[in-house]
């Protein structure tokens, strides 16, 4: 089949999309998942999307793909750019313009029956006239109804359509922040366009003045945003579902059943995860919603509120996402204290301000303490090595998290040449 820049399915383009950004530096030959001709189509495809953060560098083994994108100066997510460019058929856009056309014009509301009489109407004007029959009529209708472009009304018996009134009602600045920030942004990015064409055609090329810039943008959840919504609605209708799992190390991905919960978000890296009640392991876990690529809904559970006590009661002791502990026990512990000096009230200020489910006590004016009970100790890692250089003592049922901070210190003493030498 012949290229084409747009795409119908977008899990085709999905997971190269994430391989160029968050792996990337690979030749052509080391994607060997599908045919070289299926990463050649999608290799161009996104590069028509995003020519200007695609990146190349030549190397012995070929030349390496990857996007490169600056989180810091990017106000907007590019990525939401694949998600605008869905595929349509001759039919769908040839009915759309005429329904909407003739929409714009109508005094009224119109039947099906007067919107297919209207569309042959359009139609006629060709040499060889295409036929929409009224059956595709009325679903084309009610996609449109659902998607809230058009609005039903009863005339009598008969039900009867018209465009919805636009609403001027959006706060730009709100959702410039909130399609950048919020899970399933792009649908903020969608409503924004349009507003930005509005002010464009009134202000003679002048687009809206963005006032957000982010710290920390996390751009790689923006293809993962079908699969959120999905869950979204999973969880809203209390609904088991069966998700399709990719497994990297894997030639074949596989499928499980599951109660979702919760979606959580790591403040840390921006990675997205399911909360889930899993049947066969009869235990609550968390996935990676990156490597979910497909979900299907199931039947409303009964044992949904249970389960989802259970998740709440359990939060007391999550720092992140696991709920199990390494180590076999069903707690494990975390204190440390660390030492600053005058001025620097702000370090117990933080410790306040992202202790999670842990507990901080203040020993005297330059030293404060930080104690915890969670499931799985190693999680806070990251967090406790931002403290390293102002940590006096630690202490952990955790072998491995002691182990891990010891190292980190050997590492950092020789980074800098400290220590080894009699003084």
């Amino acid at each position: 089949m012949a290229y084409r820049e747009l795409v119908k399915n977008f899990n085709c383009i999905r997971d190269y999309m994430r391989e160029f950004y968050v792996y990337g530096f690979k030749s052509r030959e080391e994607y060997t998942r599908k045919s070289a001709r299926s990463y050649d189509n999608e290799h161009r495809r996104i590069e028509s999307w995003l020519g200007d953060y695609m990146k190349f560098r030549q190397t012995a083994e070929g030349k390496n793909v990857f996007l490169s994108v600056d989180s810091r100066m990017s106000h907007h997510n590019p990525l939401y750019k694949a998600w605008k460019t869905k595929s349509f058929t001759d039919g769908d856009i040839t009915l759309h313009f005429i329904i909407m056309d003739m929409m714009e014009t109508a005094e009224g509301v119109l039947s099906v029956s007067e919107i297919v009489k209207k569309t042959d109407e359009y139609l006629s004007v060709f040499l060889k006239p295409r036929v929409f029959d009224e059956s595709t009529v009325r679903k084309k209708l009610k996609e449109y109804v659902e998607e809230g472009i058009l609005e039903t009304e009863k005339c009598g018996k008969t039900l009867c359509y018209k465009k919805v009134t636009d609403c001027e009602c959006y706060d730009k600045d709100v959702l410039d922040f909130f399609s950048e920030t919020a899970p399933c942004g792009v649908i903020g990015s969608f409503v924004l366009d349009r507003e930005n064409q509005k002010k464009k055609d009134a202000d003679q090329g002048q687009y809206l003045k963005e006032k957000f810039a982010f710290k920390h943008h996390y751009i790689t959840s923006a293809i993962d945003s079908e699969i959120l919504c999905q869950l979204f609605e999973a969880i809203h209708e209390k609904r088991s579902v069966v998700i399709g799992m990719f497994h990297r190390d894997r030639e074949h991905g596989s499928e499980h059943k599951v109660i979702p919960l919760k979606i959580r978000i790591s403040v840390q890296s921006g990675r997205q995860y399911l909360m889930a009640y899993i049947p066969r392991m009869k235990r609550i876990n968390a996935i990676r919603i990156d490597n979910i690529v497909s979900v299907k809904y199931g039947e409303v559970s009964e044992r949904f509120d249970e389960l989802s006590g259970r998740l709440e009661k359990m939060k007391p002791h999550l720092w992140g996402v696991s709920t199990q502990s390494h180590m076999g026990s069903r707690m494990e512990t975390v204190e440390f204290t660390v030492h600053y000096e005058q001025g620097e009230e702000h370090i117990h200020q933080r410790l306040e301000r992202e202790k999670r489910c842990g507990t901080v006590e203040k020993i005297d004016d330059h030293t404060s303490r930080f104690y915890a009970e969670v499931y799985d100790a190693t999680e806070m890692i990251p967090w406790i090595r931002t403290f390293i250089c102002r940590i006096t003592d630690l202490h952990s049922s955790n072998i491995i998290l002691e182990t891990q901070f010891e190292q980190d210190l050997e590492k950092m003493y020789q980074l800098y040449g400290i220590g080894g030498e009699e003084g």
